[in-house]
């Protein structure tokens, strides 16, 4: 295939990924605590074969990570108790199958043994010795800023928020939450934060800006429509050439 014809359709495979990527972000513009993603691109350098003149090397367009953006969100009033949100820097750390995972959504419940879980049932962790919390369905819950839980006067656990040194060490695991990788080699044990800010009764929005996904949304169409439009000029250009070829022989 036309070397041309290659650097343009590894343009177009890494904007329809891009695509892929933006309408995510636009379909979880109200997903609590979700970050906005994006890919990260690099040119990738392809020898050619000898000769006389022209480009010694090919550059490819190389897909090789995720970015994501961590900022905060907005904090929205929801006036539900075990709705959670962290202001400033953190994660909530919860527990499925006894693997330790890590959410910025704070949409919490009791399930039915009164133990303080996620959405899709993880364990809540406190903040020390990372252990399931369990309240009492009957009585009311305080939850103060700092991560105390306060049941009839009593401090029953703390809320865990633990800080991560390497954000580009979390991998999505779904259901808004990510898994450290702790195989890596410059791997830091997330470590509970001494008073974190936890606002009871509010929930963390999503940090997509739903105007400016759209815009750049737009933009990869416009830059994919392009690159397929100079693939068909190659094309149609090859197809001349070995035409007049022929007439020629």
């Amino acid at each position: 295939m036309d070397n041309t014809i290659m650097i343009g359709l590894s343009r177009q495979i890494s904007l329809r990924r891009s695509m892929d990527v933006v309408a995510n972000n636009i379909a979880n513009a109200n997903t609590a605590g979700f970050k906005v993603e994006s890919v990260l691109l690099e040119s990738a350098p392809a020898p050619v074969a000898q000769q006389v003149d022209g480009p010694s090397e090919l550059q490819f367009v190389n897909m090789w990570g995720m970015g994501r953006d961590f900022s905060q969100g907005q904090l929205e009033y929801s006036g539900r108790p075990l709705d959670l949100a962290i202001d400033g820097d953190g994660f909530f750390a919860t527990q499925m199958n006894g693997q330790e995972q890590y959410t910025r959504d704070g949409r919490f419940r009791l399930d039915s043994l009164g133990q303080l879980v996620t959405g899709n049932g993880s364990a809540v962790l406190s903040a020390g010795g990372r252990q399931p919390i369990i309240l009492d369905p009957s009585a009311d819950i305080t939850i103060q800023d700092g991560g105390s839980v306060m049941q009839n006067g009593e401090e029953i656990a703390r809320i865990g928020v633990f800080e991560i040194a390497n954000m580009s060490q979390l991998s999505k695991s779904g259901d808004g939450q990510y898994v450290l990788d702790t195989s890596a080699p410059d791997a830091i044990e997330p470590q509970a934060m001494l008073n974190p800010a936890i606002q009871q009764g509010y929930v963390e929005a999503s940090n997509v800006q739903s105007i400016r996904e759209m815009t750049h949304m737009m933009s990869v169409m416009r830059s994919y429509q392009s690159v397929a439009k100079f693939i068909n000029q190659v094309e149609d250009l090859n197809k001349r050439s070995i035409e007049r070829l022929g007439r020629v022989s």
